[in-house]
């Protein structure tokens, strides 16, 4: 228009500017350093508030407190598209002896980390039963998006290390193992403390049936996909074109129909995963359909992650020395000391357990269990959540991305 200035520098524009000079910038700088994996979530996550302070009216994503479902559907996303590929990744057998290890950390080290941070939560930042109860859940699961780093390398490369291999399936299923206890957080809030109100609902429908029904569907889906790619035309199979979007396609029908029927889907979507790769186990297509699946996981979370950045400032607005107390605690205490002790007397020695306790990185799992939670109930100390919760992911995202690299040289020496 005539009048309208030549240089008009449209806020939609100057933040597609800074999405793309921030994402670069996390990616390349590093190379500078070492020549290893880019350590670059954490860079993305620094950059994001230093973005923020330069040009604080513009946002890539609203204020997760008072808009919450844009991030719930964004992180949701994000990690099914992480724990399908998370699951793809996995070569060796399931054999007892190799799963033993991540047994414990699921059914001990988990809740022990869970029961930990709530009991600080309650008593050091005075939440409320259910809000502490909560905060244990959503900061339990290993997250399989920023997790990547040390878990095994793609299909059909072979022998996987056992800290790999624990890593890796541990962050594919205490994703979905976390759901019953934020469904727990969210029975006190409503019911209160009196277990005979809810704990027949708890552990026959949110533990048991909703945990069996999402490894049912799995199971089911991971299977049928696999008759679609490469059976069924037989003359002319699916998996023979490549195309990962129809796989992806699947992996969206398994997680929405187990959903539908009150599983949970994240457990659905790892389960998938685990049981396509073993469909056609030594057919190509199951390393371009990981390569494809890590693609669009890399780009979500850059985003996201650009985004956790930027808004952080203010969730760090209500902080206070107990929220870091809590956090560091749960990244240098809880969590290695609940997976040290769980790991005592499994096939994992030495340095090697030493490696699985100590890096178990919190990340977007946590942001979409926070949203969910938040769109189904009001809880007292939602603001106090969100600045512990922030803060833990930064400090885990900067304390394990920055030395994770070294550590896994080792561990391959």
């Amino acid at each position: 228009m005539p009048n309208e200035p030549f240089f008009e520098f449209a806020p939609y524009h100057l933040l597609l500017v800074l999405i793309g000079a921030v994402v670069l910038m996390a990616y390349w700088l590093p190379r500078f350093v070492s020549n290893r994996e880019p350590a670059a979530p954490p860079l993305l996550i620094l950059f994001g508030m230093l973005c923020h302070w330069a040009v604080p009216d513009i946002a890539l994503l609203p204020d997760p407190r008072s808009q919450p479902l844009v991030w719930e559907r964004a992180s949701e996303i994000t990690v099914i598209v992480a724990l399908f590929a998370t699951g793809l990744r996995i070569d060796s057998p399931l054999t007892r002896s190799l799963w033993g290890p991540t047994a414990r950390m699921l059914v001990l080290a988990m809740p022990l980390s869970i029961a930990a941070v709530a009991v600080m939560g309650h008593s050091l930042v005075g939440m409320t039963v259910a809000g502490s109860i909560l905060l244990g859940a959503v900061l339990a699961p290993t997250d399989p998006v920023l997790a990547a780093d040390v878990q095994v390398g793609p299909p059909h490369e072979g022998i996987e290390h056992p800290v790999r291999f624990t890593l890796t399936t541990e962050a594919a299923l205490n994703d979905g193992l976390a759901f019953p206890f934020v469904y727990l957080g969210l029975l006190v809030a409503i019911e209160g403390v009196g277990i005979r109100d809810w704990g027949a609902t708890w552990i026959g429908i949110d533990l048991l049936y909703r945990t069996a029904m999402g490894t049912a569907a799995g199971i089911v889906a991971g299977w049928a996909l696999g008759k679609v790619l490469f059976a069924i035309p037989r003359r002319a199979v699916l998996a023979d074109t490549a195309s990962g979007i129809v796989a992806l396609a699947g992996v969206l029908l398994c997680y929405g129909a187990t959903e539908l029927a009150e599983g949970y889907g994240f457990i659905a979507v790892a389960v998938m995963g685990l049981t396509l790769r073993r469909v056609e186990s030594e057919h190509v297509f199951h390393r371009a359909l990981h390569d494809f699946c890590e693609t669009v996981e890399h780009a979500l979370m850059a985003l996201l992650l650009v985004a956790l950045g930027g808004v952080l400032p203010l969730l760090f607005a209500d902080l206070n020395w107990t929220h870091f107390l809590i956090a560091l605690l749960l990244i240098v205490v809880i969590r290695p000391g609940a997976a040290w002790v769980s790991l005592m007397g499994s096939r994992l020695r030495g340095r090697d357990r030493l490696v699985v306790a100590v890096y178990g990185v919190r990340g977007i799992g946590s942001i979409y269990y926070l949203c969910y939670a938040g769109s189904h109930i009001e809880f007292v100390n939602e603001d106090q959540l969100w600045s512990l919760v922030g803060l833990t992911i930064l400090l885990s995202t900067l304390l394990h991305g920055f030395t994770v690299g070294r550590a896994m040289d080792k561990l391959d020496d």
